[in-house]
């Protein structure tokens, strides 16, 4: 079997990734619908692979996998890393988890970071309201996780929130903004999170998605104020999206200060990158994304490192799309006993439930969801109703 060709075409706002063999099987891989600017990066990689067998993956990744980077530019390779996958399974006739070692769990657990509604707020009661809401809902998720401090509107919501430079209409995916917190701003943030602990209780477990741009003093100030509220971790304080580097031994200093569980990983690019932070007991726990860290083989090694270091792992996704749940499932299915859970990613948009063929009508049952049985990586597109999300110049994407 050989690559006989490369193509991505943007759906919605992912960029899809579509490999075609000589042999007419073909592998799908999914970018997050945050970077719909991915598609050049995508198709650089064309000419690298056309001629291999895409069932060699690894041989195939020895040629582009150093030609990536921390997120976003890692995507571009996952995305392709997960196509390959899909054909090595398809050609294999079995899912992509029995040729990464084989399952050891039947279903899979997940949380809550993508199922969300507008919030009314930033206030106490505006959290309340929006964790009970979650709580709530039919897949009765064991966790949450929330947005607090830079990676929310806080920090532009809450006067004086902090000492920085603020950034105009940056969002938190946009500029960094960064600085002391001010007094306020640190008794803001821990009345939110009594708020929610008030609705949640001991019956669902909150996690807060807290930056980047704390300073390490502040990340130590506030994880040490929240430490009896048992919170599950808090994530990305010191770096995290679009940072393009680790800081172990910040983050050493912060978890050894701390009883709270520290997290971070979701931008960090290959297994070299989290060698310090694992090794060094720099955090609690880990989050790569598979879709940007260079694929789910890369994001297993990763999970095997941390798990000899007693170090858990809960892998990032919020974003990636309905492709991308397969491609999560099938790796954390053979995950070792660190897994936590994954975070869920839900459709970017409701049509997308449509054209996406292999899954359940509720994917999503007591926090977990079943492993895909189907070849490969278990999903496939109906090309016939893809057709009028499809731009002109992408038309011939399923030709």
């Amino acid at each position: 079997m050989k690559i006989t060709d490369l193509r991505c075409a943007v759906i919605g706002r992912h960029p899809i990734v579509r490999v075609v063999t000589d042999e007419g099987v073909y592998g799908l891989g999914e970018v997050e619908y945050t970077k719909p600017y991915l598609k050049p990066w995508v198709l650089h990689f064309r000419e690298a692979l056309i001629g291999e067998d895409p069932t060699d993956v690894e041989r195939c990744m020895l040629k582009i996998r150093q030609r990536g980077s921390f997120k976003p530019y890692g995507a571009a390779v996952s995305a392709i890393e997960h196509a390959l996958w899909d054909i090595a399974g398809k050609a294999a006739n079995v899912p992509v988890y029995k040729l990464l070692g084989g399952k050891v769990r039947d279903k899979v657990r997940v949380y809550n970071g993508s199922i969300r509604k507008k919030r009314t707020g930033d206030r106490p009661e505006d959290y309340a309201a929006d964790v009970k809401w979650m709580m709530e809902r039919p897949e009765n998720f064991f966790m949450v996780k929330q947005g607090i401090s830079f990676h929310s509107n806080m920090k532009d919501s809450i006067d004086d929130f902090h000492y920085g430079v603020r950034q105009e209409k940056a969002g938190y995916h946009g500029a960094m903004d960064q600085g002391q917190i001010s007094e306020r701003g640190m008794a803001h943030m821990i009345d939110c999170v009594i708020a929610m602990k008030e609705v949640l209780g001991d019956k669902v477990s909150l996690a807060l998605d807290c930056g980047p741009g704390w300073f390490l003093n502040d990340a130590i100030r506030f994880a040490q104020a929240t430490e009896k509220y048992n919170l599950m971790w808090l994530e990305d304080m010191l770096t995290g999206d679009y940072v393009p580097w680790v800081n172990p031994q910040a983050y050493r200093e912060l978890t050894v200060s701390t009883s709270t569980p520290i997290h971070t990983g979701e931008q960090i690019y290959l297994r070299h990158n989290f060698k310090e932070l694992i090794e060094t007991q720099a955090v609690r726990v880990v989050g790569p994304d598979p879709a940007d860290i260079g694929g789910i083989a890369e994001l297993k090694w990763v999970a095997e490192h941390a798990y000899m270091h007693s170090i858990m792992m809960a892998p990032h996704g919020t974003a990636n799309g309905l492709l991308g749940l397969g491609a999560l499932i099938n790796v954390c299915a053979t995950l070792p006993a660190n897994y936590i859970a994954f975070e869920y990613p839900s459709a970017s948009d409701p049509w997308w439930e449509d054209i996406v063929i292999g899954l359940p009508k509720q994917i999503v049952r007591d926090s977990h969801v079943d492993l895909l049985e189907a070849p490969g990586l278990g999903l496939d597109i109906d090309a016939e109703g893809t057709k009028k999300y499809l731009s002109e110049e992408d038309a011939g994407f399923f030709d």
